[in-house]
């Protein structure tokens, strides 16, 4: 783990984004008090999604009838941000 000041950090940025590149965390600090952390973002999964991959935890699960009846005109005001 590299911990930097913002000044040394700014004057060195491109080896900093390297270094993090590579798997390092970077804490940035303000008169060596910590204020943040640089990591890494892993890219997302390009793969595209298998279709149907948990079919098998849903199988046999209906909905509930009452899943279909109107929701209470208090819950609805509530969402609705009427009332108080």
């Amino acid at each position: 783990m590299l911990k930097l000041n913002v000044h040394e950090a700014k004057a060195q940025l491109s080896r900093v984004l390297e270094r993090v590149e590579k798997g390092e965390t970077v804490i940035l600090c303000r008169r060596n008090v910590p204020i943040a952390e640089i990591h890494r973002i892993v890219p997302a999964s390009s793969a595209p999604r298998e279709v149907g991959w948990a079919k098998e935890a849903w199988a046999g699960w209906t909905l509930p009838e009452s899943f279909f009846e109107p929701l209470p005109d208090a819950l609805l005001d509530a969402f609705e941000g009427r009332g108080g």
